[in-house]
């Protein structure tokens, strides 16, 4: 498929949450969604700061954060200066193709995720999920999958900003093989205008040479910029470029593939 992402649902998350403290400095929180987003992997590419300005999906996306939209989370966690330990109890299923509809389900998937704000600058994230069903083309499938994740953030100059993430995750299919993937992406804004993005990732993918094959490992590099004008104090219209470099298996019949794009951006708000 070229030149083509598939959309999210139109509901992405519609959730409540529930804060209480607990003495000694600890919180106690519970979260609910339908949909909501369980506890794993570090925040999503989309509001992710160091990822937010490229309009491209990581190839590593369902290693960390393909459980974003999930139609039926229940989560509760304690929290304490600086720690969060949280646990979910989700619908495995991913979303299906009707981009409009609530789904429901029962509650058949668990994950846990620790996280330590050591600065004001970082955040780290170790977490684990047991995914049953999650493709409904292989409804006897299920995953373990395993996630780490260093990110980074701090002003650069008097308006600018720089952000960092570096990730690792691990898929265990059930039955089948061990993929992982990792992804090292930045942001530099040297000022209000102009936003630099590059991202080097690497998966170990089974679904490009048939049902299930043998498996690949493919890298990509990529790097873009967006210069932004503003229109107003809440209306900004920003120009970008991106190129990309993979580096593939031969066998799977590319030939140093790159690709390029251009795009116009709206941001209001």
């Amino acid at each position: 498929m070229i030149d083509r992402q598939h959309p999210h649902d139109l509901f992405m998350e519609l959730s409540a949450s529930y804060s209480h403290p607990l003495g000694g400095g600890f919180d106690g929180f519970l979260y609910a969604g339908l949909p909501g987003e369980p506890a794993f992997g570090p925040p999503a590419f989309m509001p992710r700061q160091a990822a937010m300005d490229s309009p491209e999906a990581p190839i590593s996306h369902h290693w960390f954060d393909s459980t974003r939209i999930t139609f039926g989370v229940v989560t509760a966690g304690v929290s304490r200066d600086r720690w969060k330990l949280e646990t979910s109890a989700f619908r495995g299923r991913e979303p299906d193709q009707n981009r409009y509809d609530i789904e429901t389900g029962r509650l058949d998937s668990v994950s846990a995720r620790a996280s330590w704000n050591p600065t004001p600058n970082w955040a780290l994230q170790a977490s684990w999920a047991r995914i049953n069903s999650p493709e409904a083309l292989e409804p006897d499938d299920n995953e373990a999958r395993t996630s780490l994740s260093a990110l980074y953030a701090r002003p650069l100059g008097d308006e600018g900003s720089l952000s960092a993430t570096l990730a690792w995750a691990r898929k265990d299919r059930i039955p089948g093989d061990a993929l992982q993937a990792w992804l090292a992406e930045g942001a530099i804004r040297p000022n209000p205008h102009w936003t630099i993005f590059p991202r080097a990732e690497q998966v170990e993918q089974d679904e490009l040479a048939g049902h299930h094959g043998g498996a690949s490992t493919v890298r990509k590099l990529s790097v873009g910029a967006i210069y932004e004008i503003p229109l107003s104090a809440t209306v900004k219209l920003g120009f970008g470029g991106l190129v990309s470099a993979f580096d593939a298996p031969a066998s799977l019949g590319y030939d140093e593939p790159t690709s390029t794009m251009a795009f116009v951006r709206l941001k209001i708000g």
